[in-house]
């Protein structure tokens, strides 16, 4: 592929319009489609454009295609940390700060930082040299974007650890989908271009089998267009009303994350702003539910921040009541709950709580979807 495609061009007309960070992702649906080579191709053509562009992290897994593209292109070195009596290398963070090119290549943005990193995890150093005013070039997995971390599990079998926010979607100025066939990419991991030998028949068996390549194909390329659709839709009806989501949830840590799941991604199709509401009544004050239920509901706490929502907590026997009043003051057009589960033991509680919230929407502009 030329270093000079319509996709580099694009970004060096936006570095040239603006000093502020841009955000670039090349979206793929597994590894070895393509995607560090892309960036490493654009690193290329905007330094011969005369932008300062250095590499802060790039992963080339022993390709030699790869490897040969990192040549010529100026380094950030990484820095050494400690964990566990091994020496780990990490993404410098301060030196990229201090340094501050124009642009940087940051590979692998699901990436879990070694513990000592100043940031959790790669796509919060990301956002840290955004906010510097450098612009970055990245890449990541289809499976990594959180709010598809259960259709991932349901896909691949795999529970994926290592996920990033949608917003970052959100706040990129390019997503640029690196898709091959599933012939195409079987046959690179066949020839040996993707992992070693001995790694290739048990990835044949597990996540690089035909169908689950399929649709993690299809999951990439509606991403990506859903992406473009959004953009347009912005560009063209400019300030059309603005929807507000209202995800409600409990204690029920499972329950919790599938529906701040869902709502993130129902927000970021729509683009619009999110709030998770916990409802805390007085059977669920922490000195009355266990220690594993308040650690849970911390961590769906943190998801949601993380995916972009406002978290509100909210002391109240009067659940229905509670949500109603917020659905007033934050102006909220759709209301998402869970599914109800009508046990024999809570069920008048249940029934009257959705009765009461469908009674106060009835006539309202406001729409109650039931995630399920």
């Amino acid at each position: 592929m030329s270093v000079n495609s319509p996709s580099h061009t694009h970004f060096l007309e936006l570095l040239q319009k603006s000093k502020r960070g841009h955000l670039k992702i090349y979206l793929g649906m597994s590894a070895g489609v393509g995607k560090t080579y892309r960036m490493l191709q654009e690193a290329h053509s905007l330094l011969q454009h005369h932008i300062d562009v250095q590499i802060a992290y790039v992963e080339t897994h022993g390709r030699l295609e790869t490897e040969a593209l990192v040549k010529g292109l100026p380094l950030i070195p990484r820095t050494q940390l400690f964990h566990k009596g091994k020496s780990l290398e990490e993404l410098d963070l301060q030196a990229v700060l201090i340094r501050h090119p124009e642009v940087v290549v940051v590979d692998e943005l699901a990436h879990h930082n070694v513990p000592g990193s100043k940031n959790e995890k790669r796509w919060q150093d990301v956002v840290d040299i955004l906010d510097a005013g450098i612009s970055v070039i990245t890449a990541v997995n289809i499976q990594h974007l959180d709010s598809l971390n259960d259709r991932m599990l349901q896909i691949s079998g795999v529970t994926i650890t290592e996920t990033i926010p949608d917003q970052l979607l959100k706040i990129a100025d390019e997503v640029v989908n690196i898709d091959l066939s599933v012939d195409e990419l079987i046959a690179r991991l066949k020839a040996g271009k993707i992992y070693q030998e001995d790694k290739i028949n048990r990835a044949l068996a597990n996540f690089f089998k035909k169908e689950t390549i399929i649709q993690l194909r299809e999951q990439a390329l509606s991403t990506v267009a859903s992406y473009l659709d959004q953009k347009i839709t912005e560009r063209h009806l400019g300030n059309v009303k603005q929807e507000r989501f209202l995800a409600c949830i409990s204690s029920n840590w499972k329950t919790a994350q599938f529906i701040i799941r869902k709502t993130a991604k129902l927000a970021n199709y729509y683009r619009s702003p999110w709030i998770v509401l916990y409802v805390q009544t007085e059977g669920e004050q922490l000195n009355k539910i266990a220690l594993d239920k308040q650690r849970h509901l911390i961590n769906n706490f943190k998801l949601a921040t993380e995916l972009g929502a406002e978290v509100m907590k909210v002391k109240s026997n009067q659940v229905a009541q509670a949500i109603i009043d917020v659905v007033n003051e934050k102006k909220i057009t759709t209301l998402c709950i869970g599914k109800p589960h009508f046990h024999w033991i809570d069920l008048l509680t249940r029934r009257y709580l959705l009765n009461k919230l469908l009674k106060n929407i009835a006539n309202r502009s406001i729409d109650l979807v039931i995630l399920s």
